[in-house]
């Protein structure tokens, strides 16, 4: 009986920490959100007493700031951290990632600069060097590009995207997996995304996109984008650059290969900051745009800084986002009970002995390694 008691203890106590954690993660979030807009003095006094309130409070804070880009804002919030909280040697942590992060931007800048002459003068061209321009990445690898015009793109696991840059269009072809692209703003070239017979059109904004089978999740965290479908549409590309301007032409058709022309049809839908959309990759659009609260979006974008976070998904949900940043292959036992033990936390990616030590602590889930590289998972009552 007392055995039982304190496995009934434990339980409540993990229960209870779960959703101590959740609302932490719910408040930050909201905090971030509302930094975009200037914090009257009332919310400053309540931001400041709930990051003294817990030292998880902040640090929690800075971490979901940092995976929207929101740092270089905290420095306006000066006068709202708790100083007795804060030791010299995080905030030195702090300051000189800020100064790496001012001295990445300003090389850019420089670099850019430099070769500016080299532009005017036909020496080189940077919009050919997004020609024909293939990204990829391996499984469990992430990686981030800067585009010839400014623009920001991160691919995920198992990516690849082809770049067609030119002085009259921007276009990328995302033939599997997922991508966040900060767009720069360019009225006269807006940027195209094109995933199966759609088109996903942007001049400045930010927005997410992974393809999940023959599904496409389309996630807007800054400004707005317009959906089309994609018949048929001309890149212009070259092999080489070339001195005198001219292009040669490749023209990327669906349904008819022999057309040639653009052929873009109307906007079928737009989608604003804090909306999501799921698409099929061909036919018409079934399913109707989505309000996303800021939780679901820091943890859709997790992946950005290495992590997974889980709001309650079903173990088996969670294992193959798992999965999906390993060559591991997790299978599960059927069972229901196994199948349906609801998963919350934050993971690393590609952390599958961490992985296995949680399931194991939390839920009393033993594994088997498999000779094909596989793991087996299922309930330790059950073996």
């Amino acid at each position: 009986m007392t055995n039982v008691h304190s496995l009934q203890e434990r339980r409540a106590i993990k229960h209870k920490n779960r959703e101590l954690n959740n609302q932490r993660m719910d408040d930050a979030c909201d905090w971030v959100t509302k930094i975009d807009r200037r914090l009257t003095k009332r919310e400053k006094k309540s931001l400041q007493n709930w990051l003294i309130e817990d030292q998880e409070n902040l640090k929690l804070f800075l971490e979901v700031a940092k995976m929207w880009d929101k740092s270089s804002e905290l420095s306006r919030l000066a006068d709202v951290f708790p100083q007795e909280t804060l030791s010299p040697k995080p905030l030195s942590i702090f300051v000189k990632s800020l100064a790496a992060s001012i001295l990445f931007v300003v090389s850019i800048g420089l670099y850019q600069i430099s070769n500016l002459s080299e532009v005017v003068s036909g020496e080189i061209d940077l919009v050919e060097m997004d020609n024909n321009r293939i990204l990829k990445t391996k499984i469990g690898e992430s990686n981030t590009f800067i585009l010839s015009d400014g623009s920001k793109i991160v691919l995920n696991t198992d990516t690849e995207a082809r770049i067609s840059f030119s002085h009259q269009i921007r276009f990328i072809d995302l033939k599997q997996g997922e991508i966040h692209i900060d767009v720069a703003h360019d009225k006269s070239r807006p940027l195209q995304v094109r995933v199966g017979d759609k088109i996903v059109q942007a001049i400045g904004t930010a927005f997410n996109i992974e393809v999940k089978n023959d599904l496409i999740e389309l996630i807007v965290t800054d400004g707005k984008v317009i959906i089309k479908d994609a018949l048929s549409l001309e890149i212009p590309t070259s092999d080489s650059p070339k001195l005198d301007g001219s292009t040669t032409t490749l023209s990327i058709s669906i349904s008819k290969p022999s057309i040639s022309k653009t052929l873009v049809s109307k906007t079928l839908i737009s989608v604003s900051k804090g909306e999501k959309i799921n698409l099929e990759m061909t036919g018409e659009i079934k399913h109707k745009v989505l309000k996303v609260k800021p939780i679901e979006i820091v943890a859709s974008l997790s992946w950005r800084q290495g992590n997974l976070i889980f709001r309650g998904e079903s173990l088996e949900e969670a294992m193959i986002e798992i999965s999906r940043y390993s060559d591991v292959t997790i299978h599960l036992a059927d069972d229901p009970n196994l199948k349906n033990i609801q998963v919350a936390g934050m993971f690393r990616t590609g952390d599958i002995e961490g992985l296995l030590s949680m399931l194991k602590t939390s839920f009393n889930i033993e594994y088997k390694r498999e000779k094909d590289n596989s793991i087996f998972l299922q309930l330790a009552s059950s073996i």
